[in-house]
C-alpha cells in the first residue's frame, strides 16, 4: 500500500531521507501481476491507494521513460521492467559466486538446481545451472514461487525464531494449489518443526503435481541463513526415498563447501 505524502516516513527511516515519490512509482509498477496486466488508471489508483489523477501522472512519467506502454486507456508493462532485475543479477555478488558449485550439482545430478531467497512471502531463484528441461518443472532466473509449497520456502520459513513463524502463520491464509497442498496451519506447523529438526526440506506436488523439491539451507560464514540450495525435479522417475537418497549429499556438501565463501 503506497503512503500518502502527508504522513510521516517508514518506521527506522528520518523523514528528509524519505522520498515519497519514489515508494509510489515502485508500487505503480508492482500494481501489475498475471491477474492484472493491463489496467486504467482507475484501477492502478485503487490498486496503489492513490487518487486516478495522481496515478495517471506515474503511468504517465513511466511511459515517458520506457516502462509502461499505454493505448489512451489502459497501461502495461514493457520488457524495459526487467532491467530493474538484471541490475541485480549482475551486480550481486551471490548471485556469481554460488554458479560454478551449482554447475557441479547439476553436472553431478543431472537435475537443475538453484540458489533461492526470501522476499515477503515468496522465494524468488537467483541462480540456476542444470538441463533445459520443460518449463513445468523449472524456473527461469527471478521467477517467484510462493514459500509455503516449495522446499525452499518451507526451508527458510522453519528456520525462522517461534515467535516470527506463529506471526507468520497466523496472518497468512494457506492458499490451494493442489490436492497435496498442506493447507491447514497445524498441520504446516507440524512439518515446518520437522523441517527444523531435520535441517533439510522436501516438497512434493504442492504447487504442480509433477513437481518435487528438495532444499538445503545455505549459511554465511557466521551461520546466518543467507539462502536455500534446491533441486526441482519431475515426479515418477524414482521414489521419494531414492531421490533424497541421490541428491540430498551432493546438496549438503556444496553448502558446506560455500560457507566459507560467503
Amino acid at each position: 500500500m503506497a503512503r500518502d505524502e502527508a504522513q510521516a516516513p517508514p518506521p527506522g527511516l528520518e523523514k528528509r531521507d524519505w522520498i515519497a515519490g519514489l515508494e509510489r512509482g515502485i508500487s505503480v509498477i508492482e500494481a501489475f501481476d498475471d491477474a492484472n496486466p493491463r489496467l486504467t488508471a482507475s484501477q492502478a489508483g485503487q490498486r496503489t491507494c492513490m487518487t486516478r489523477t495522481a496515478a495517471r501522472r506515474y503511468l504517465l512519467t513511466l511511459q515517458h521513460m520506457g516502462y509502461v506502454a499505454s493505448d489512451g486507456k489502459l497501461f502495461w508493462l514493457t520488457p524495459r521492467v526487467l532491467r530493474l532485475g538484471q541490475s541485480y543479477l549482475e551486480s550481486a555478488r551471490l548471485p556469481r559466486i554460488v554458479q560454478p558449485f551449482l554447475q557441479r550439482v547439476s553436472a553431478g545430478t543431472h537435475e537443475i538446481v538453484y540458489l533461492s531467497v526470501m522476499d515477503g512471502d515468496e522465494v524468488v531463484y537467483i541462480a540456476r545451472n542444470g538441463p533445459n528441461r520443460s518449463m513445468s518443472t523449472g524456473y527461469v532466473l527471478g521467477a517467484r514461487a510462493p514459500a509455503q509449497v516449495t522446499a525452499s520456502g518451507m526451508l527458510m520459513l522453519a528456520l525462522r525464531g517461534d515467535a516470527e513463524l506463529d506471526s507468520w502463520l497466523a496472518a497468512h491464509e494457506l492458499a490451494v494449489f493442489t490436492s497435496h497442498t498442506i493447507a491447514s496451519k497445524e498441520r504446516m506447523h507440524l512439518e515446518l518443526m520437522r523441517i527444523r529438526a531435520q535441517g533439510w526440506a522436501l516438497s512434493e506436488q504442492q504447487l504442480d503435481l509433477n513437481s518435487r523439491g528438495i532444499a538445503v539451507p545455505l549459511r554465511d560464514r557466521r551461520g546466518e541463513l543467507v539462502g536455500a540450495l534446491n533441486i526441482t525435479m519431475p515426479m515418477g522417475h524414482e521414489s521419494s526415498e531414492d531421490a533424497v537418497k541421490r541428491v540430498l549429499p551432493v546438496l549438503r556438501e556444496t553448502a558446506q563447501a560455500m560457507r566459507n565463501l560467503i
